[in-house]
């Protein structure tokens, strides 16, 4: 009789180390995640395919590593520009692991290779940045003012040719790391952005100078090109109105002969008509009575 529940006793025990043996040797993953499976800390395989996925019991361990983007934001490091002036350039980055094997086997988790990303991106941005003035580093483009109304590039002549710019030293940074992230860690650099440029305050000083210089030889050009304008407009409106003069000058000039000529006809169909009353409206007397002639037989009459 006392046995039997030994026996079920027994069965039961097994049926759980089983069943806790069984649950040793199956995990799952999430479409977020990737592991390395290892045997006495030595790598077996890597699965990167999410659901349901076994192993062996007890030694062996499922290294979970994550798939999505992660970002790194580096601390504010001081560097020099190539024209010697000191800045405060702040960085971050995007990467993930493309690699997990290799990861593993490099850096082993994310704060590692943190620290890893540290010395990478930090060497590669110093690097580009000493081999680059200031102005490229924080200007993009070769950026122009106009002047709206008349098309022209005021700034040109005021600012430095812009050879390399800011966006692409980013790339060059980021290529310069990539190389090694991937080949030394399995981790993909996917981007390297700049976030912030401080200066210190003797190159503030000296940028605000600069700053206001520049801005005092635009506006000088902007003065320049304005009286020159000026200078076309008067030019334009002096011609404009010595062309007026004369062709009043023209009109009333032939005004004036048309009515001479019309006030000739006038006095020439007046004396034809009547030149003796013509005369007297000139002078204001009648012309002289002709005398009159005797015939010498007239006396022989009387």
């Amino acid at each position: 009789m006392n046995e039997i529940p030994v026996f079920r006793l027994v069965l039961l025990l097994l049926v759980l180390v089983a069943v806790g043996v069984g649950f040793t040797c199956v995990y799952t993953l999430s479409e977020t995640e990737q592991a390395v499976v290892t045997y006495f800390g030595e790598p077996l395989r890597t699965v990167v395919e999410p659901g349901l996925h076994f192993k062996g019991p007890f030694f062996w361990r499922v290294h979970r590593f994550d798939k999505r983007l992660l970002e790194w934001d580096g601390s504010p490091d001081q560097v020099p520009t190539k024209d010697k002036r000191y800045i405060w350039v702040d960085v971050f980055a995007r990467w993930r692991i493309i690699d997990p094997l290799r990861f593993f086997q490099s850096v082993n988790n994310e704060l590692e290779a943190q620290g890893r990303l540290d010395d990478i991106i930090d060497g590669a941005t110093r690097d580009l940045i000493t081999e680059n003035d200031l102005i490229e580093v924080i200007r993009s483009t070769q950026r122009t003012m106009e002047a709206p109304e008349y098309g022209i590039d005021l700034e040109a002549e005021v600012v430095p040719k812009i050879t390399m710019g800011r966006e692409k030293i980013q790339n060059l940074i980021l290529k310069k790391a990539r190389g090694l992230m991937e080949k030394e860690f399995g981790i993909e650099l996917v981007d390297v952005q700049i976030k912030r440029i401080n200066y210190t305050q003797e190159v503030r000083e000296k940028v605000y100078e600069r700053m206001i210089s520049e801005r005092l030889q635009v506006a000088a050009l902007f003065v320049a090109e304005g009286e020159k304008k000026a200078r076309e407009i008067e030019g334009e409106l002096g011609r404009l109105l010595k062309l007026i003069d004369s062709e009043a000058y023209r009109k009333a000039q032939k005004l004036r002969g048309d009515a001479d000529g019309e006030s000739t006809k006038i006095y020439a169909d007046a004396y034809q008509r009547d030149p003796e009353f013509y005369s007297f409206q000139l002078t204001g007397q009648l012309p002289p009575i002709p005398p009159v002639r005797h015939h010498p037989g007239s006396h022989h009459g009387e």
